[in-house]
């Protein structure tokens, strides 16, 4: 008759363990993010790429005007 209890207590702590498991890689997870550090190198890729073509506009614009001054 005593195998009933133990057996729903063992039961009992093997879902509170599950939770607390589960909660612990919530929390980390959520803490540090999922960005893989190739993500993180895409999106400086990315930000870099739209940089140089921002310069590469200005520097386009800078030339047409100067070319309208020479005219």
């Amino acid at each position: 008759m005593e195998a009933r209890p133990h057996t729903a207590q063992l039961f009992g702590s093997l879902l509170v363990a599950l939770a607390i498991v589960a909660v612990a890689i919530a929390v980390v997870t959520s803490r540090f993010g999922s960005t893989s550090a190739a993500e993180r190198e895409a999106q400086e890729e990315r930000i870099e790429q739209r940089q140089e073509l921002l310069e590469q506009r200005q520097d386009a614009r800078e030339e047409r005007m100067e070319e309208r001054e020479r005219q």
